[in-house]
């Protein structure tokens, strides 16, 4: 049976993630903050698919917390999905450099590492994969989130070619706006986002697992945000930093 580790896996995103990978009969390894939420995820998930799931509580803000999670996966995963991630309820430069440090540590120090930690026991076996989910944000500019997610996406088609194995997989997940607690906990309006432009993080999932099969190393879900994407390329930069400015929050 194989075995997937999921940062952020409690909710959004990562909880998407769990269940799909339950269903497919993966054991889990389930990575958050919240120990007592972990605790009612994995009975939930074992209840309903019958599979193995462990928990790991960390914040991987901190050094002990990404110790705590390299040192699992140096043990072996099949697929590792580097979820974990926030936004802030400010705009650059008025965040505490301290707040801006954690959501690099997470966004972009936990990627790395994590990554590193689980490629080993991927090449010893000749197979394996890493999803690092970064975002739409990503392709514009947009604050210290939009330069972490960039780099996401940046290290992930990297790692990819440096890899030069097509059975070990790296891709840059590329979700638009999900409904998830994500941007609540940021204290986001977002109101102004018109509702079709939300998307379901079960089918964000789907859409993530349809092109990691097919060796994608960047998962644009939707076709919407595929053509966002596209016409953010033909803008100017400057244009595309007042755009994004004026909707991006």
């Amino acid at each position: 049976m194989p075995t997937a580790l999921i940062t952020g896996a409690t909710s959004g995103i990562g909880a998407a993630f769990a269940r799909r990978l339950a269903a497919d009969a993966y054991s889990l390894v389930l990575v958050a903050r919240d120990e007592l939420r972990l605790a009612r995820a994995a009975d939930q998930l074992k209840l309903r698919y019958g599979v193995a799931v462990e928990v790991l509580p960390a914040d991987l803000a901190t050094e002990q917390g990404l110790e705590r999670v390299e040192s699992r996966l140096r043990d072996g995963v099949d697929l590792l999905v580097n979820n974990a991630g926030f936004g802030h309820p400010g705009h650059f430069p008025d965040v505490p450099v301290a707040d801006e440090v954690r959501m690099l540590k997470v966004h972009c120090e936990a990627v790395l590492r994590l990554t590193l930690a689980a490629l080993p026991g991927m090449r010893e076996r000749d197979r394996g994969a890493v999803i690092n989910v970064s975002s739409v944000a990503g392709f514009f500019t947009r604050g210290t989130y939009s330069a972490s997610k960039a780099w996401v996406i940046n290290f992930s088609e990297s790692a990819a070619s440096d890899v030069g194995n097509p059975r070990i997989r790296i891709m840059a997940l590329c979700p638009g706006f999900v409904r998830t607690e994500f941007h609540q906990r940021a204290l986001m309006d977002t109101s102004g986002i018109p509702g079709f432009m939300w998307l379901k993080a079960d089918n964000v999932v789907r859409a993530a697992m349809r092109d990691l099969a097919l060796g994608r190393r960047v998962s644009i879900p939707d076709f919407r945000y595929k053509a966002v994407v596209a016409i953010g390329r033909l803008i100017p930069r400057g244009l595309q930093s007042r755009v994004s400015g004026r909707i991006g929050r």
